[in-house]
């Protein structure tokens, strides 16, 4: 389903990340010098990209050292040579971006100091190492200066119009929507039992700012005030942050005024007089105007940066040399409406996973591709299925695909409500999503002898109280655990668990 989305690295933020990576490899991984850079593998709009520098790039790649084979070393392959291919029609068409010698200069005394490169002689070895001359290295850093300032360009360039801001506000209203609030004043003591006797005072009917002014460790000046300055005693509205999470979660579960407390909170308690509660609302546009307007132009850039990123790998010309030691394969795995989605698209999700690239690392790449290429093949379909009805719907829709699909969605759903007959069923027909998962805790002792170790057993079986057991040796492990005990030449081990059962999650209405 499309909502997988929210978990995968989308293609343009993958690419962008994957260029500044491929940067920072240059720049600290050692170079081969000009003459010593072995053959053309490939030729990116006429500029050979050669097999030693190939080498550096893929040495410094997690998804190569787990050595993938067969059809698992072709998707690798592909994967690593267009994100190669990406970066380098990037840094040709960034060479034409003007950078000083004074902005190289910055960045290059920021890496000093932050690699402890202050001392000429650390420098130089630093350099020697990494295979660099300071010339290169500043030529090296110019281009990644180049390239930054070249995307920066791409998003600054891209301004929303006033009918599209006003519509990203109309689509995103739930992100604006100001947190419940509370008019209230508090006393916070450091005995509970003045704090109980105190909430007997106020039952009976006692001034509360009064009290909070004889009494109050916080605030007593403002009479317990919250969100009142210097000189002020009158509570203004205030959210969540300003309580301790405890006193928090029964201030705001009142929803109205009320008195709660006392609360012990680090130490300390908390008695507090809610006088109003403001429930969360929609702003008006006006209100936060600049907000939207600040977000929408970070949207249409980000829908531009991705839009320049596709169009210059589409149009970069490459070939490759023959007999290369990288199999490249990037078919055509679908068409939505026309618009091809390329298997290498695919691949980039897929393997910025971090559960793919563990996978692989435990020697099970073919099952996590296996596991999540189809997924993500329908994620990237479902996508252009919503970009295309976006862009049929006549409306200014704005951002990178993920985010013009995503908007989509909440437009078109904006108006759908449940019934609670509707809640209540489809709670009853899926039990494992409101159910907490089984765990247990799980701990291990080690006994020299093993009587003391069938000993504990037994005494584990007729639930006796094992803490206080006397034993040597105690570790808790988050494996599951032997059924009896255990040997070694030198030690025994018995083990005991405290486990809970699978249980739903709070009931309806609780």
């Amino acid at each position: 389903m499309f909502g997988i989305n929210k978990r995968l690295v989308t293609i343009l933020f993958g690419l962008l990340a994957l260029a500044f990576a491929v940067g920072a490899i240059l720049l600290f991984t050692p170079k081969a010098g000009q003459t010593a850079r072995g053959k053309p593998v490939l030729w990116v709009n006429g500029k050979a990209v050669y097999e030693l520098d190939l080498l550096r790039l893929q040495g410094n790649d997690p998804l190569y050292a787990a050595n993938p084979q067969g059809l698992l070393k072709t998707l690798v392959d592909t994967h690593f040579l267009e994100q190669v291919i990406l970066t380098e029609a990037l840094r040709q068409d960034a060479a034409r971006i003007r950078v000083g010698s004074a902005e190289v200069r910055k960045e290059v005394d920021r890496i000093r100091e932050q690699y402890g490169l202050k001392e000429k002689k650390a420098y130089e070895q630093f350099l020697n190492q990494v295979g660099y001359t300071d010339a290169e290295l500043r030529q090296e850093i110019k281009a990644q200066l180049q390239i930054q300032k070249r995307l920066e360009q791409i998003r600054s360039a891209a301004k929303p119009t006033p009918e599209e801001v006003r519509f990203y506000f109309e689509v995103h209203q739930e992100n604006y929507k100001t947190e419940p609030r509370v008019q209230a004043r508090q006393i916070v003591v450091d005995d509970k039992k003045l704090a109980e006797e105190l909430l007997a005072k106020l039952k009976a009917g006692e001034d509360f700012a009064l009290l909070a002014k004889q009494h109050s460790k916080v605030g007593a000046e403002q009479g317990g005030a919250l969100g009142a300055g210097p000189g002020e005693t009158e509570p203004k509205p205030v959210t969540q942050v300003v309580f301790p999470e405890a006193v928090a979660q029964e201030v705001f579960a009142l929803k109205g005024p009320g008195l709660v407390g006392p609360i012990e909170a680090s130490g300390r308690y908390y008695l507090v007089k809610v006088e109003a509660y403001l429930p969360p609302k929609v702003p008006t546009f006006e209100e936060v105007k600049d907000r939207v307007e600040k977000d929408a132009q970070a949207a249409k850039g980000d829908g531009a940066l991705e839009a320049y990123l596709e169009d210059l790998r589409r149009k970069a010309q490459v070939r490759f040399a023959e007999g290369s030691p990288y199999a490249y394969k990037n078919p055509v795995v679908a068409k939505v409406d026309g618009t091809e989605i390329l298997l290498a698209q695919v691949l980039q999700p897929v393997f910025s996973n971090q559960q793919t690239q563990a996978l692989i690392q435990q020697g099970l790449g073919e099952l996590a591709v296996q596991f999540f290429l189809p997924q993500t093949l329908e994620s990237l379909i479902d996508r252009e299925v919503l970009v295309e009805a976006a862009k049929k719907s006549g409306k200014p829709f704005i951002g990178s695909k993920d985010a013009i699909a995503q908007a989509y969605l909440l437009y078109e759903t904006r108006d759908v409500t449940a019934t609670e007959a509707e809640a209540r069923k489809f709670y009853a027909e899926n039990p494992a999503l409101f159910t907490v998962p089984a765990s247990a805790r799980v701990v291990g002792v080690a006994f020299k002898e093993e009587a003391k170790a069938k000993a504990f057993r037994e005494a584990a079986l007729r639930a006796q109280d094992l803490e206080a057991w006397p034993r040597p040796t105690g570790v808790a492990s988050p494996t599951t655990a032997p059924s009896s005990p255990t040997s070694s030449p030198r030690c025994w081990t018995a083990w005991s668990s405290r486990s809970r059962r699978p249980s739903p999650r709070a009931p309806w209405g609780r």
